[in-house]
C-alpha cells in the first residue's frame, strides 16, 4: 500500500483497551493521547472487545475455546484486514504488537512500539497463560525488534528493553513519558464517596489502587501495613485477580491484617475514575509497592491529586516520585525477590516511610502540593502527543531509508 501524500500524518493505532473498557495503565494511556494526537494527525483506532463508538472493535473470540494468547492473535489478524490506508501503524502491549508488526509488513508501512511493560520482566505472566506466555513473549519479541521505532515509557523502561531485546538498534528506542491529565485528576473536595466507603476523615489513611497481581507488590503492603501505626487506616481499592492463587494469596493475607490490626477497608470492585479521585485526593499517602513499573500512571493520578507517594524505586518510578520532595522512594531489589530477609527488611522500610508520612501532616501536604505541580509541568499529554508524533517521523525517515 502505498504511503498518503500529505503534509498531515494519518496512523492506525492498534490497542486491546480503549474507553469505555480499560482495566491498566497502557489503557489510560491510549484513551489520554489519542484526543490529543487527532489535533494533530489524523487518527484511527483499532481495539479489541465489544464494539463502541470513536474505534474499529475485533473480538477475542477466535479460536472459539483456545487459550488467551491465541484468541488475541486472531484478533490482531483481524485488525490487520481491517486496518485503512494510513502513513503508519503505532502498537500499544503485546496483544496488538503482533497486529502491528504483520500491517506494517503487509502494507509496507512503518511500525511504531509502545513499551508499556516487557514480558522478559513478567514471568509470573505463565501462571495465567501458561503455554500463552512464551506466544506473548514471541510477539513482543518479534514486533520490537521489528518495528522502526520503539517508544520507552521511561528512561528506565529504555534501559529495560534494550537489555531484554540485544539486537534492537538503540537509535531506535525513544523514551516519550506517559502523561496525567490535570484537570481530570485534581483535589475533589467532595466526601460523599470516601464516608460513603466508610473511611474516617479524622484518621491518615494509606490508600492502594490497582489489579491484583503479582507486578503490582499489594502482598507486600498488606504485610507492610501490620507495622503502620494503629490509628492509620488501610484502603485498598483492588480487584481483577489474574490467578485464583494470587486472589487466596491476598485473601488470607488481609484476612490476618484484619485480625491483627482493624482499621482495614478492602473495595473489591473497580470503581469509576472520578470516585477513585475522590479518594484519592483524602488520603494521607497513596501507595505503590510495585515490584515492577515501567513508569506508573497511578503515582501521577495520586500526585495530580495532591496526595504524596510512597513507592518502590523501580523502573521509571524515580522519573516520577522525586525522593523526598514529593514523597519517599524505597528500594527494592528483584534479584532478591526468593530471599525472605530481603522481602522482611524492604516492606519494613516500606512501613517506616508511610508512618514518616502519616505522622507528619505538613510534610504529607507539602508532598502533595509538589506533585500537583511536578504533574503540570512534566506531564502534559499535549508536550507528550507533540514527542510522539516527532517519533513517528523519524520512524518514516527510517522506514524509507
Amino acid at each position: 500500500m502505498a504511503q498518503a501524500d500529505t503534509d498531515r500524518l494519518s496512523i492506525s493505532l492498534l490497542t486491546r483497551e480503549y474507553p469505555p473498557s480499560i482495566y491498566g495503565g497502557a489503557g489510560v494511556h491510549v484513551a489520554q493521547l489519542v484526543p490529543q494526537l487527532r489535533k494533530l494527525i489524523d487518527v484511527d483506532v483499532q481495539c479489541m472487545g465489544e464494539p463502541r463508538e470513536g474505534a474499529t472493535a475485533h473480538p477475542e473470540n477466535y479460536p472459539e475455546g483456545a487459550n488467551a494468547a491465541l484468541r488475541v492473535f486472531g484478533a490482531d489478524l483481524s485488525m490487520v484486514a481491517a486496518i485503512p490506508q494510513v502513513d503508519l501503524v503505532h502498537s500499544h502491549t503485546w496483544y496488538a504488537n503482533l497486529a502491528g508488526h504483520l500491517a506494517g509488513l503487509f502494507h509496507d508501512i512503518p511500525h511504531v512500539v509502545s513499551a508499556h511493560s516487557l514480558e522478559p520482566h513478567r514471568p509470573w505472566k505463565a501462571e495465567q497463560l501458561g503455554g500463552g506466555y512464551r506466544l506473548s513473549s514471541w510477539a513482543e519479541k518479534t514486533a520490537f525488534e521489528g518495528a522502526d521505532a520503539v517508544i520507552a515509557v521511561s528512561a528506565g523502561m529504555r534501559n529495560d528493553t534494550l537489555e531484554s531485546y540485544n539486537d534492537l538498534d538503540p537509535d531506535k528506542v525513544h523514551v516519550v513519558k506517559n502523561g496525567i491529565d490535570t484537570e481530570e485528576f485534581k483535589p475533589d473536595a467532595g466526601t460523599d464517596v470516601v464516608t460513603g466507603l466508610g473511611i474516617d476523615l479524622d484518621r491518615p489513611s494509606v490508600v492502594f489502587v490497582g489489579r491484583i497481581t503479582r507486578q503490582k507488590g499489594l502482598i507486600h503492603l498488606v504485610r507492610a501495613a501490620e507495622k503502620f501505626d494503629p490509628d492509620t487506616q488501610v484502603v485498598l481499592l483492588a480487584g481483577a485477580p489474574d490467578t485464583p492463587e494470587i486472589a487466596q494469596q491476598i485473601g488470607d493475607a488481609f484476612g490476618h491484617l484484619q485480625s491483627t490490626r482493624g482499621n482495614v477497608l478492602w473495595i473489591e470492585e473497580m470503581l469509576p475514575r472520578q470516585q477513585v479521585r475522590q479518594v484519592l485526593s483524602h488520603a494521607t499517602v497513596f501507595a505503590c509497592p510495585s515490584v515492577y513499573e515501567p513508569l506508573g500512571i497511578v503515582n501521577l493520578e495520586a500526585m495530580a491529586s495532591e496526595t504524596a507517594v510512597v513507592a518502590t524505586a523501580v523502573g521509571g518510578i524515580p522519573e516520577v516520585v522525586v525522593d523526598g520532595v514529593t514523597g519517599y522512594l524505597v528500594p527494592y531489589d528483584p534479584a532478591k525477590a526468593d530471599d525472605p530477609a530481603a522481602v522482611a527488611a524492604f516492606e519494613e522500610d516500606f512501613a517506616a516511610k508511610i508512618n514518616a508520612v502519616t505522622r507528619d501532616p505538613d510534610k504529607a501536604r507539602a508532598f502533595g502540593l509538589a506533585g500537583r505541580q511536578r504533574c503540570i509541568d512534566e506531564f502534559d499529554w499535549s508536550k507528550i502527543a507533540a514527542e510522539t508524533v516527532e517519533v513517528y517521523r523519524r520512524a518514516r525517515e527510517v522506514h524509507q531509508s
